[in-house]
């Protein structure tokens, strides 16, 4: 099943469901793990991940662009209940295209179902439409990316 995403205008609701234990989605979502999946070759790559997973601990990421340009990105947690949800507050740490450094709500859900586990996320505050929309499409792409990452075989490498 492939990722699907909606907006309300100021909203995004994306959901998958993966062959895997939340506990795995959520360690893959939540830690430098991150580095390993969320990109793919001509788009982006993650690198540099900090993260202090607590409620109101701090989360970094470069986007690193196929141009050579770096990109950050952080936020603070604002709740933390392994392995079922996170919420954090997201920010580009540069002048966004449709978002300029406006900070997102974003929550991630975990909820386990009998083929493994439901990923749900939601992510507010846009105060676009085209913010929200241009988002939407990529965490359709993001959950896709998890999902195939998720259910590799083991020792499989993942595309740079």
């Amino acid at each position: 099943m492939s990722a699907r995403a909606l907006t309300d205008c100021d909203g995004v609701l994306a959901a998958i469901d993966v062959e895997a234990p939340a506990e795995r989605a959520f360690q893959a979502l939540t830690s430098a793990e991150v580095e390993q999946w969320w990109g793919a070759p001509g788009l982006y790559r993650m690198a540099g991940w900090r993260s202090d997973l607590r409620v109101g601990g701090s989360w970094r990421v470069d986007v690193c662009m196929p141009d050579g340009a770096v990109l950050p990105a952080s936020g603070e947690y604002l709740i933390v209940r392994a392995p079922h949800r996170v919420t954090l507050t997201r920010r580009y740490d540069w002048d966004h295209p449709t978002l300029g450094r406006r900070k997102t709500i974003v929550t991630y859900r975990f909820q386990p179902n009998p083929r493994g586990t439901r990923i749900v996320v939601r992510q507010e505050a846009f105060g676009s439409l085209n913010a929200a929309e241009e988002h939407a499409s990529g965490w359709e792409r993001t959950l896709n990316l998890l999902a195939a990452y998720l259910t590799r075989p083991a020792g499989a490498e993942i595309a740079a």
